[in-house]
């Protein structure tokens, strides 16, 4: 790792950490928190994804839909109106929207194919965010002149690497490069994330073989055929077991290539130095 003791990272000057774990137990409130202290840069591989990267699909999504529109349809035919991606660091629903979920078309659901296909498309996507980190850190030196650099992974990070294999390309590069540190919930964090999901589920972002086991098994617990599914309802029946397919793979990551803190200390951590400190601590923890 490239700080191997609590005083290595609290005397660094060039503090670069990346947070992994679950959506929703505070790498992007973490993140926005270092940022607005004014010597971090915030690097989300979120928004590097729906900008550079699927950017383009997800715009070309939106005049799809417009198309059906007589009067835009008329409109943008002759470039007579802009049609763009406002996606932000807090606001990822551009994103999302343009992944979809599986199903009953007259409910908003993709055909499976074409969910599976943009699946691949994040995937490919994703890997491409995490390596660009390196040139990131550089660039965020080079010419703003930040020395402390913090990676906000997306909670997909742990279907686009292989922790036990130590050559993984992704991994090696961010081991490289950045401080790896997952965030890990207690069981009640896992039941408020689940009622969350419960009440607005989202698209979410898996491994193929996961997504194609998970749907057959679906369609034959429900005894529905694909154009049946409630879209709704197949991400909210998923999203329980990919909550216990994500764990091993968090926690390899945290053994092999990093170290973990509890989700509840990082909410205590609401200044940058209370940050550092639990940073620090988690580092003699583990050289211990």
């Amino acid at each position: 790792m490239l700080y191997q003791t609590g005083n290595d990272w609290l005397n660094s000057d060039t503090k670069r950490i990346l947070l992994f774990g679950m959506s929703g137990l505070g790498k992007t409130h973490v993140s926005n928190m270092l940022r607005e202290g004014g010597d971090w840069f915030h690097y989300s591989v979120d928004y590097r994804i729906g900008t550079r990267y699927m950017g383009e699909h997800i715009v070309d999504n939106f005049k799809h839909e417009a198309m059906k529109n007589p009067f835009l349809n008329d409109l943008l035919r002759t470039d007579s109106i802009y049609i763009a991606s406002n996606i932000t660091f807090d606001n990822l629903a551009p994103l999302s929207t343009y992944l979809g979920k599986p199903g009953d078309r007259a409910k908003g659901g993709l055909p499976f194919d074409e969910y599976m296909k943009r699946q691949e498309q994040h995937r490919v996507a994703e890997v491409a965010s995490l390596l660009d980190g390196a040139h990131f850190i550089n660039r965020a030196h080079d010419i703003y002149g930040y020395g402390n650099f913090i990676c906000d992974s997306g909670g997909s990070i742990c279907e686009v690497v292989n922790p036990d294999d130590p050559n993984d390309p992704v991994l090696k590069s961010l081991s490289e490069n950045l401080l790896l540190v997952g965030i890990e919930g207690s069981p009640e964090h896992t039941a408020q994330l689940t009622r969350r999901f419960d009440k607005a589920p989202k698209p979410m972002c898996y491994r193929a073989d996961f997504l194609t086991r998970v749907w057959g098994e679906y369609l034959t617990a429900h005894n529905v055929t694909e154009d049946q599914v409630d879209p709704d309802d197949f991400v909210r029946w998923a999203y329980g077991q990919a909550l216990a397919h994500r764990k091993p793979l968090y926690n390899g990551m945290a053994k092999n290539w990093g170290l973990s803190v509890s989700a509840s200390d990082i909410a205590a951590a609401t200044t940058p130095d209370a940050f550092n400190a639990l940073i620090a601590q988690a580092l003699e923890k583990h050289s211990a």
